[in-house]
């Protein structure tokens, strides 16, 4: 597995920040929050040093600072205030972020469509889109906002310390810069190791759910060890990269703890030996004074305290950037452009009355040519079975219907261009069945009005007495209300064949697009299937990917694809 360049990093950190274009004003607003909450504590320091200066060198009573210890629990106060609302800024910054971030995936999940996503694992594309977006969070609520405050906070210090003593000043200034040439030297490494272990549990994930899918199959096979025994190296892989992670980020912490402990013994060091007369320098006035002593003491945490925060953070930044690896490959992935944005302008509401390909070469996701060049005419009304061997591209040509592939050449509905279509306008005159249609962890109603989500009863009870499903329904105690189960376990192909052509029906359509439907059925079924469909789209355009003609379809046309090419084979 190859290591993150410096150059891929800077990259991605650009990237990162790029994402908050559109979330500036919560940002700015963050870090104006930390700047006043800095200043409260400047003021803190001055009181306590005046305090102690009364109490110590003056000898004053407690009446005399006593409106010193109101001001300091006031500010004690506001502080709390500011802290708590930064948080909450801080906290809708990441969640904002997040969401733009994830909608940008949805949305290209969207456009790619599902030929594309098929070459992901959905235990990947999960973690992709839940885990890897969540590690996001941090940086921007955290460490981007810490970023920008460890520059101006140490400044605004060093200003405020000045006025009472130069040695302080110079002494913070000359080991300030050992916090961040050792952050940097420690986490170097660090967004690579939080990558690999992006990628271990990436794999984990989709080796996990692959295998429990074919569980059955793993069980008849005997094969249950040995999955078993690789499941568990994947995951012993993930454990030592999650310790990585964790041991870099511990180092780091450990590393910043030490120098800033270092520096601050050193101011301490000097005030000491200035009180015991062994240091005559640092002061305006040739004297070193205990409020001068204290300020400074107390403030030399608070410098290095952002640069700490900052450290603390930095694993964050490099979880982020891992995360943003796969997250912005994913967004520029370069597929081929389905459609022309430009002029993607026509809204298709006429009736199809010819689909013509001419030198038609179709694509794959990575733009690879799959089948073509095809030649063909169909006029309307047209019901055509498309027959071939298994791998000849037949599902590729509806795939280009549908929208989903790109293609070389010319496609064109009523002599329009595919490509210069809205496909949400075109899309809305075609349905489809596949031989495995997906059904949702849901009831049989919830299935069905997926097509049309504001269907009416007496809708829904139609298309359920047009695919056959009266009978089953009567039979369940919840009727359509029945829960299906995932992956529609509690009831057979079949019956989910029928739910699908329901489903469709709801959708009234001018081109039916069939991908086998029955491929997975019993004859006896199959028939039942086909008839269905007969009877359904009596009046519409059809296109049948088969593998045998089905009699009950009473399919006209007949054309074989063979060594990537058609060929009519109608009697």
């Amino acid at each position: 597995m190859s290591a993150l360049d410096k150059t891929r990093q800077k990259y991605l950190f650009k990237w990162l920040k790029q994402q908050t274009k559109q979330h500036r004003k919560p940002l700015f607003y963050s870090i104006l929050l930390g700047f006043i909450s800095a200043g409260c504590i400047a003021i803190q320091a001055a009181l306590l040093a005046l305090i102690l200066q009364e109490l110590i060198i003056l000898g004053g009573k407690f009446t005399t600072i006593l409106p010193y210890f109101i001001v300091l629990l006031l500010i004690f106060i506001l502080r709390s205030f500011l802290t708590f609302i930064r948080e909450k800024i801080n906290f809708s910054l990441g969640l904002k972020i997040r969401q733009t971030v994830r909608q940008q995936l949805i949305n290209k999940i969207e456009i790619n469509g599902p030929t594309a996503i098929t070459q992901h694992t959905s235990g990947g594309l999960t973690t992709l889109m839940i885990e890897q977006i969540e590690d996001l969070h941090d940086f921007y609520a955290r460490y981007l906002p810490q970023m920008r405050l460890a520059m101006i906070i140490p400044i605004m210090i060093l200003l405020v310390i000045l006025p009472f003593n130069w040695s302080a000043v110079l002494i913070l200034l000359g080991t300030a810069p050992l916090i961040p040439i050792f952050m940097i030297l420690v986490g170097m490494g660090a967004a690579d190791v939080n990558r690999k272990n992006f990628k271990a549990l990436s794999y984990l994930s989709g080796h996990f759910l692959d295998r429990l899918k074919g569980l059955m199959t793993i069980r008849l096979f005997d094969q249950g060890k040995q999955q078993s025994e690789q499941i568990r190296e994947a995951a012993e892989n993930f454990r030592i990269r999650t310790m990585n992670v964790l041991k870099m980020a511990f180092l780091s912490s450990a590393v910043l703890e030490f120098f800033a402990s270092i520096s601050i013994a050193i101011v301490a060091v000097y005030f000491g030996f200035s009180y015991l007369g062994e240091f005559h320098f640092g002061s305006y006035n040739g004297t070193v004074t205990l409020f001068a002593g204290f300020f400074a003491l107390i403030l030399a945490p608070e410098f290095f305290q952002p640069l700490r925060d900052l450290g603390t953070y930095y694993h964050a930044k490099a979880q982020a950037i891992a995360a943003a690896d796969n997250i912005e490959k994913f967004l520029t992935d370069q597929s081929p452009e389905i459609y022309d944005q430009e002029n993607q302008f026509i809204n298709f509401e006429q009736t199809i009355t010819t689909i013509i390909g001419k030198d038609l070469i179709i694509l794959s996701p990575d733009n690879q040519p799959i089948v073509g060049p095809l030649n063909f005419t169909l006029k309307a009304p047209f019901r055509l079975a498309l027959i071939g061997v298994s791998g000849e591209g037949k599902s590729s040509l509806l795939n280009v219907l549908l929208g989903f592939l790109s293609y070389q050449g010319s496609l064109t509905i009523n002599d329009i261009e595919l490509k210069q279509i809205n496909i949400d306008s075109w899309r809305k005159q075609l349905s489809w069945l596949g031989q495995n249609p997906y059904l949702i962890n849901s009831t049989i109603r919830e299935n069905i009005l997926l097509a049309n989500p504001h269907a009416s009863s007496q809708q829904i009870e139609q298309v359920v007495a047009q695919a056959q499903l009266s009978k089953l329904i009567a039979q369940l105690p919840k009727g359509l209300d029945t829960e299906i189960g995932e992956d529609a376990v509690k009831i057979s192909v079949g019956q989910a064949q029928r739910i699908a052509i329901a489903r469709a029906l709801l959708k009234p359509c001018q081109l039916m697009l069939l991908d086998e439907p029955t491929a997975s059925l019993d004859n006896q079924t199959a028939q039942d299937i086909e008839t269905i469909l007969a009877n359904s789209y009596q009046h519409s355009n059809i296109i049948m990917v088969t593998h045998h003609v089905n009699q009950q379809m009473q399919l006209s046309l007949k054309w074989r694809l063979h060594n990537h090419q058609l060929h009519n084979i109608t009697e």
